[in-house]
């Protein structure tokens, strides 16, 4: 079975599918009847966690000119098994809900119901719940194209056969200059905290899918998850992954893999025609209303691997991130200083005089994007990071 996967992300994903579900491809000239179609479509995004926190997404789609999906506010949510029991989900951020962390019972049905603020009512199919076996192993290869990362699993039950992951990504980064001084309320003083050293993440947004259903036993060895060139700035101090892999059922693998076709191979005369995505959530109080989103029932297995620049070859020379955007720190002399140090420049080092090497002059400068790395990132270790 071939490796599916996409590069989308998840604010092009919305805005492509506002135009998926209205539009079709054909190359002969075509003048379509025009007819009246929504100005933007429900999307539910989420999966219900047998094992943990369950996070549900609502909002709608947007259009090609929007720069942010509309999120949808104030709804009603709820998990719903096949006997009635309900588990309610609070929104701890604007069009976003929480569950508690539940354990359920696997061997039932589960569906999402919900109520928006104006009153309309969408619920999910009842989908039976999916226990995800372990991340066997994560491994990593330095390869002619690129860092290959890799992940492991298998399912001695011969059970899950398909298969999704999510990621995230951690790396230490590092400004090119340090910015020993902060100049604040027009005096100039030493800086308490580093500001130098960060660390970055970076979540998923692409598609990431594989089945074993063709394959004598359910087992994925080394299926190929992320790839980074080999001098990526990513491992340049230190890296990690955060990896996070879902049992799904036929159904929700053949959405999966329906939106990833639309969505990476979008965009030219010989590619598929785009097809129209709806998946297992309906409207309830207009059956005839398109809803976007499939909400599969299952637990989530998860792993960690760390690479250190160490463990790289000695030659290996890594970019910054930051090449062709610093230029040479420049020296601004003590009476410029009130008019030097702006929000786009930061002063880096006290400068004096070459003479007696005592008397000071004034201080080096340098763009903040060059000395500030929270511009990129953060300066908070975060609390997994050895």
């Amino acid at each position: 079975m071939r490796n599916l996967r996409t590069t989308c992300g998840a604010g092009r994903l919305l805005a492509v599918l506002g135009l998926l579900l209205s539009l079709g491809g054909c190359i002969d000239k075509y003048q379509p009847a025009v007819t009246a179609a929504p100005q933007s479509y429900f999307v539910v995004d989420g999966l219900l966690n047998l094992r943990g926190v369950t996070t549900v997404r609502l909002s709608r789609t947007r259009s090609l000119t929007a720069t942010t999906a509309p999120v949808e506010t104030k709804a009603t949510v709820t998990i719903q098994d096949e006997a009635g029991t309900r588990y309610p989900l609070t929104e701890q951020a604007p069009g976003t809900y929480t569950s508690a962390a539940l354990t359920l019972d696997a061997s039932r049905r589960y569906q999402l119901r919900l109520r928006t603020a104006a009153g309309r009512e969408y619920a999910s199919d009842l989908v039976a719940g999916k226990l995800t076996p372990p991340i066997d192993r994560l491994h990593w290869a330095v390869e002619r194209n690129g860092v290959q990362l890799y992940a492991d699993a298998h399912d001695a039950t011969n059970n899950t056969h398909y298969y999704r992951w999510t990621y995230q990504e951690t790396w230490r980064f590092s400004t090119p200059y340090y910015s020993e001084f902060e100049y604040v309320n027009g005096a100039m003083r030493r800086r308490t905290d580093n500001i130098q050293d960060c660390w970055r993440t970076e979540a998923s947004t692409n598609i990431v899918l594989f089945s074993t259903q063709r394959l004598s036993q359910d087992v994925v060895a080394s299926f190929p998850l992320v790839l980074h060139p080999s001098n990526s700035p990513h491992f340049r101090i230190k890296y990690s992954i955060l990896v996070q892999q879902y049992a799904q059922s036929a159904e929700e693998y053949a959405y999966w893999e329906k939106l990833r076709k639309n969505t990476e191979t979008l965009g030219t005369l010989f590619d598929p025609l785009p097809t129209q995505l709806t998946g297992n959530v309906h409207g309830l109080t207009d059956a005839s209303e398109l809803v976007v989103g499939y909400v599969g029932a299952s637990s989530m297995s998860e792993k960690r691997l760390f690479i250190d620049r160490s463990e790289f070859a000695a030659s290996t020379a890594f970019l910054t991130g930051y090449e062709n955007q610093c230029e040479t720190p420049e020296v601004v002399l003590l009476g410029n200083v009130p008019t030097s140090f702006t929000q786009e420049y930061l002063p880096l080092h006290e400068e004096y005089d070459q003479l007696t090497g005592t008397r000071l002059i004034g201080y080096t400068r340098s763009l903040g994007l060059c000395a500030d790395c929270r511009l990129r990132g953060t300066n908070v270790k975060p609390s997994f990071w050895p």
